[in-house]
Order: structure tokens, then sequence, then C-alpha cells
């Protein structure tokens, strides 16, 4: 009987969460030795199938087989899964910045003489393991004193001082930047060369197709295609076809756009990441919106659209290194969340929960909550003003609720959602940027937000739609520009636009 040729075959996989088939009959397999891509847009499933290998979602959770060198698995946690020689490097990395690389590297699996850590025998292997994956450095430097790419190389040591036999590493150069994500690819070239897998998975098809010896897409839930392919020769087009491969049901009500002058200009925007030294989060990005016009963002996790959104919206994220603002024609500067409210710039952010809202306050404060002034008789507040202002805003909207004095972490996450475009819409901005809006919220609540937002339009405001979901920006906005690592790749008419159209400009560096 011949060698297994798969170091990893997953089997009939399926997973249920409450309401949801994150993964559905979902099939891998491995060949030892080789480097193994997944992809598939945000929310796919390919991060719940490499929680299942790793024992994250521990058997008896799931459906279907795993086995890993020849036997059946049936990991009960994260322990067992890495005595078996597989370890998982998150998006998130998980290590304790007060600690040394050293202490990092052996928690939990120290070395010990007579009951006693041997420090002495931890500081040496920890040097000859960073060595491995490049890093000459100090084992005692405290991780808070390195780099994102330095930690997660530290990461990788850690995974290679437990005998891994096969490393998964989740979108591991979306925080890098490019000299890191040349750097782990070559690492991952060199581990192969000494007999550990990888399993990569990643949204940037040209570091696909530099290093994977085989490609699996994952499309809402299921396995739509696995093959193998030469490092250097993957058919990107494919890929892109095999990640979108959906129709647009008609989701979306009728809109009619008149867009008028100019009102928002952004000139050779370029941002610095805070953490990164040297890691532009946006590189001389231009863009424009009219008065009465859509205009939709789209680009993969980590392309950096909240990144741009956020340091225009009053340099709220980054380091701003150079670049213009324009509204109406004249030149302005936002330098602080006030100055961008006072010359009518409004943001509903992404992460509602921690940016959008105060949980501990009612519905009707945190609709008046960006401008108080609006509210005041003399240099006091009008709770009278307050309560009329809420009531407006809950019954145009339609915001569920029985009172606008209950908290706001009473609503589901559609109305939430209101209460946070009702804040703004408060302030009466001339440009209001909306990241991710319907992120996490049901269709029928969708098709609320997105008749919100063409009626918005219809008022003459600029608006501006950050979306993961393609269908939603086609469906909704006038004209889109893609984003890829920090660059703005194109601009494209809704009209003229489609999923595979706009994943290509979304993966690959050129302007098309």
């Amino acid at each position: 009987m011949g060698k297994n040729p798969y170091i990893l075959e997953m089997k009939g996989i399926v997973k249920e969460f409450p309401g949801v088939k994150a993964l559905d009959d979902v099939t891998l397999k491995v060949t030892t030795d080789s480097i193994h891509a997944i992809c598939g847009e945000n929310g796919a499933g390919k991060s719940t199938l490499m929680k299942v290998l790793s024992g994250v979602y521990p058997y008896g959770t799931y459906e279907g087989q795993i086995f890993f060198q020849g036997e059946e698995m049936r990991f009960r946690n994260i322990k067992e899964s890495e005595q078996a020689g597989i370890a998982i490097i998150h998006q998130e990395l998980t290590m304790i910045p007060e600690l040394s690389i050293t202490e990092n590297i052996f928690m939990g699996n120290e070395i010990t003489r007579n009951g006693l850590i041997d420090w002495h025998a931890e500081r040496q292997h920890t040097s000859e393991i960073l060595k491995k994956v490049g890093l000459s450095i100090n084992p005692d430097t405290l991780i808070k004193h390195l780099g994102v790419g330095q930690q997660q190389l530290v990461e990788i040591a850690k995974a290679l001082s437990k005998n891994v036999k096969l490393l998964i590493l989740d979108e591991p150069t979306s925080a890098l930047n490019e000299d890191d994500s040349e750097n782990l690819l070559q690492l991952m070239l060199g581990l192969k060369a000494d007999g550990i897998t990888c399993i990569m998975i990643s949204h940037k098809l040209n570091e696909i197709a530099a290093v994977s010896d085989a490609v699996t897409v994952i499309r809402d839930g299921h396995t739509v295609e696995s093959y193998e392919v030469e490092a250097g020769h993957v058919d990107e087009d494919k890929i892109i076809r095999s990640m979108v491969g959906r129709s647009i049901e008609n989701r979306y009500p009728e809109h009619q756009s008149n867009p008028g002058e100019i009102i928002f200009e952004v000139s050779n925007w370029c941002v610095e990441d805070p953490e990164v030294e040297g890691r532009m989060v946006c590189k001389n990005s231009s863009f424009n919106v009219r008065a009465g016009e859509i205009v939709g963002f789209a680009g993969l996790m980590g392309a950096g659209r909240t990144e741009l959104m956020r340091s225009v919206f009053g340099r709220n994220y980054g380091i701003y290194r150079s670049g213009t603002i324009k509204i109406k024609g004249k030149e302005v500067r936002l330098t602080s969340v006030e100055s961008a409210i006072e010359n009518g710039v409004a943001y509903v952010p992404e992460d509602r929960k921690n940016l959008g809202l105060n949980l501990l306050d009612s519905i009707r404060k945190t609709i008046v909550s960006a401008d108080l002034k609006k509210i005041l008789t003399g240099l006091l507040l009008d709770f009278d003003k307050e309560l009329a202002a809420a009531e407006e805003y809950r019954k145009a909207l339609r915001i569920k609720t029985s009172s606008v004095d209950v908290g706001v972490t009473t609503l589901s996450g559609g109305n939430q959602q209101k209460v946070v475009l009702s804040k703004w819409m408060f302030t009466e901005p001339d440009i209001l940027i909306l990241d991710e809006p319907t992120r996490g919220i049901d269709v029928g609540a969708k098709y609320e937000i997105y008749k919100l937002i063409h009626e918005l339009a219809a008022q003459g405001k600029a608006v501006i739609m950050v979306s993961s979901e393609l269908p939603e920006l086609l469906g909704v906005v006038d004209r889109i520009y893609t984003i890829f690592e920090g660059t703005i790749t194109g601009e494209l008419p809704a009209s003229e636009a489609d999923q595979e159209s706009l994943m290509k400009r979304m993966t690959i560096t050129s302007s098309l």
C-alpha cells in the first residue's frame, strides 16, 4: 500500500451556529510538504473551517471527519491539535505584550530542571528558533517593543518550538508592510523546504500566485473548487469567478441618481500606520463625491478603507503625512472630529458598538449627542427639544422601540444602526460617510437602510458608503472606487461594474 500523499483530509465538514450554517459539506485535501491557499470573500467560512481543524470548535460540535497523517483526529481542544503537530497563527496576534519573547514562546510548555524553570535552556532554545525565522534579536526583549512583522515571526517561532508539521496562517500579511510581507512569504517557502506544510488563508492573489502549490475556494460555506497550481501560474480570473459567482437578486430599492456639483474632494491623501513605522495605510489617495451622489468604496479586509475614512474624518486614525481636502471648492483643514462636524462631515463607523454608541445611554440621549448645541435653550440643555428630536427620528427611521427613553442595548442590530444614523443626520451634514452600514443586520432592516441612504442622496447630500458586500455596492451606489493595500486602484460607474471587474481591482495592485 502506497504512502498517503495527503497530510490533511477534511471530509464533509458541517458547522452550524444558531440560525446559520457556517460550513456545509466542506472538503479539503492538503498535500504533504506544500503551501495550500484558501480563498473566499469575508464571511465565506474560511476561519471557521480552520477553527474546526485546530480544536477551537471541538469534536462533537461539528459533523464530518478530519484525517491528519492518515489517522482520524477528534480534537477536544487546541492543546490536542498542537500535540499532533498542527499550529494556527491567528489574524489577531495572541502574545502577552508585557512578557519577553522567551516567556511567550515557552508559556505552558516550560523547560524545567528539578521542578524549576531552566531559563538558560529556554533562552538558548529561543535564540536557535528565532534564527530559523530570520530574527536575530535578544530573547529577553519584551513583545511590546517589537513591530507587528516581528511579532508575527515570534508567533511562528513559537509554533516551530512545538515541533509543528502543519502551520496555518490566517491572513498573515494583512497588517504587514511590503518588506515584512515579502520576508514572510520567503519564510513559508523555507519552511516547506524543511518539510513543514503550510495552509495560508489570504485575499491577496499576488501572494497566492507567488508561493502556493494548490488553491481551495470557499463561498457561502461550501467548497467551490480545489485545484493544484504551479507556483507563479495561478489563474487569478478563475479564482475571482469562484469567489464571487453568485447572482444579485432584487434586494435593492429603485434609485434615480441626479448628482450635482463636487462638494467633497480629497487629493493625494497619505497616512502612516500608527503602530508600524513606515507602513502607509493610505497612499496618495484621491477621490471626490458630488451633491446627491452615493459613492461606494470596495476592498477586502485590511485594504485600508476604514483607515482612509477615519483619517479623513478629522484625522481620527493614523499619522497624517500629506494631502488636501476641499469642501464646496474651498480647502479645509479637518484636524479634529469637532472640526469635521463643524464643516458638515458625519461618519457612521463600522464598529457601531465601540465607536458609534455609548451602550449606557438611552436612545434619546444618543440621537442628540453629536450636536448638543441644537437642543440648548440659553446655556442649558432643553429636554423637551431632546425628546422632540428623538421622536422625530424614531418615526422617520421607523426605529422599533417601546420608548426613546430605553437603553440602546435593548434594540436589535438593525435598530441600533438606525439610532447611529439618526445621531449623525441630526447634525444635518452635507457629507455622510457610512462604513459597513448594514453589517450584521437582517435583510429586511438592510432594505430600510438602503431606502434611507437613497433619501439622503435625494436631499442633495454627498454619501460615501464602504461595504465588503459587492452585490450591495452594485445595488445601492452610483460610482465605485476600489482599494488594495492602501492604494485606490480604480474607479467605475456602478452601471458599468460587475463583481468580477471589482474583485480584480481589489486584489491586484496596478490600476486597470
